[in-house]
C-alpha cells in the first residue's frame, strides 16, 4: 500500500512569527520545516520530491545530451548527478516538471507564481534588500562573504546552483539560488519563465527570464495554498485547544469569540466532525476517533483558526 500523505498542510496551525514552523511531508516522505511570513507560509528548503503528488514519478535525467533536448518533457537531476548534494540543497527541476497539473509540490501546496514572489520580496523590503533577509547565514553552504545575509526571514535560501539549458552542465552551487516560478514568460508557447536569483556577493533578489530558459534546471520552493489573514494573526495566539494529546475529550477555549464553527479534519482531508461553539470553553467528545492526527479548523464570521491535535 502506498504511504499516505498528510493532506492538512494548508491546515495546520503556524504560529504568527516569521520564525514560525511546522512541518510537510512530500510523496516521497522527506520533510520539509515551513516558514510564515507575511501572509503566506513557505518551504523553508528546497524541493527534493521525485514524484508528482499523485504517484507519477518525474524521469531522473542524467545525460546533458538528453537534458538539453527536451522540450516538453519533466525531468529532474542531482547537482553533478550526486546524491550527496540533495539533503542540503535539493534536487534540480527543468520548468516541465513545474508546470504540470499533477503538482510537483506537496498537497495542499504549490510552486509559487511570479507574483507570489514579488508578494514576498515586496514584504521584505523590495528586491534591492531582500535577498539578505532571505538567505541563510553564514558560509557553509555560501561560498565568499555571503554580503548581507541575516535570514530575518526565516527562508533560508540555499545555493543550489543550476543545470545549463545549452550544454547540460552544472554550475554555481555555493554561489547562487535560483528558484523558478510557474509563470511563464511571453506566453505559453515561449521559451523562458519567470525566476529569482540571489547571489552570495550581495543582498537583492533578482527577477529574471534572461536565459531562464525552460530546460534549465533550478531550484524549487513551494508555498501553501492557504494565505493567512489579518485576523487569523490577531486571534489565533488565543484559542487553547487541550489536553493535546487526547483521549476522550478536547477542550476549546474560543477567547470569548462568538458563532464559531467547529470542524475536524483527518489525515486524507476529511471533515469527521462538525458543530457550532459558545464563546466559552468547549467540551468536544473525540473518543470515537481513530487514534492519529486531526486538525481542528474553526471559522467564524470573517476569520479562520487551525489547530493541530493528536488523539490517543
Amino acid at each position: 500500500m502506498k504511504k499516505i500523505i498528510l493532506l492538512f498542510a494548508g491546515l495546520a496551525f503556524l504560529t504568527f512569527k516569521n520564525q514560525a514552523q511546522t512541518t510537510v511531508t512530500d510523496y516521497d516522505g522527506n520533510v520539509y520545516n515551513t516558514v510564515t511570513i507575511g501572509t503566506q507560509i513557505w518551504l523553508k528548503e528546497n524541493l527534493k520530491v521525485t514524484h508528482y503528488s499523485d504517484g507519477t514519478a518525474i524521469s531522473n535525467v542524467k545525460d546533458s545530451a538528453q537534458w538539453i533536448n527536451l522540450t516538453t518533457g519533466a525531468a529532474y537531476c542531482n547537482y553533478d548527478n550526486n546524491t550527496n548534494n540533495v539533503t542540503i540543497y535539493g534536487r534540480l527541476y527543468n520548468w516541465y516538471a513545474v508546470d504540470n497539473n499533477r503538482n510537483i509540490c506537496p498537497t495542499g501546496w504549490h510552486v509559487p507564481s511570479d507574483t507570489e514572489w514579488t508578494t514576498l520580496t515586496d514584504y521584505l523590503g523590495g528586491n534591492n534588500i531582500a535577498g539578505g533577509k532571505m538567505k541563510e547565514t553564514g558560509t557553509i553552504h555560501w561560498c565568499g562573504v555571503n554580503i548581507g545575509a541575516d535570514n530575518s526571514s526565516g527562508f533560508t535560501a540555499l545555493p543550489g546552483g543550476s543545470r545549463e539549458f545549452n550544454d547540460g552542465s552544472f554550475n554555481y552551487i555555493n554561489r547562487h539560488a535560483l528558484f523558478w516560478s510557474s509563470t511563464w514568460f511571453f506566453g505559453p508557447g515561449g521559451a523562458n519563465a519567470w525566476s529569482r536569483r540571489l547571489n552570495y556577493y550581495d543582498s537583492s533578489v533578482y527577477r529574471s527570464n534572461y536565459g531562464d530558459d525552460k530546460k534549465s534546471g533550478f531550484s524549487v520552493r513551494c508555498v501553501c495554498d492557504y494565505l493567512l489573514g489579518v485576523n487569523d494573526i490577531n486571534y489565533k495566539n488565543n484559542i487553547q485547544v487541550y489536553p493535546n494529546p487526547a483521549i476522550d475529550k478536547v477542550y476549546i477555549n474560543c477567547a470569548g469569540r462568538q458563532n464559531l464553527n467547529l470542524q475536524i479534519y483527518n489525515v486524507v482531508g476529511e471533515c469527521v466532525l462538525q458543530r457550532e461553539l459558545s464563546s466559552g470553553t468547549n467540551d468536544i467528545d473525540v473518543s470515537y476517533l481513530l487514534k492519529g492526527i486531526y486538525v481542528i479548523k474553526l471559522t467564524g464570521t470573517d476569520w479562520t483558526v487551525q489547530r493541530k491535535f493528536i488523539k490517543e
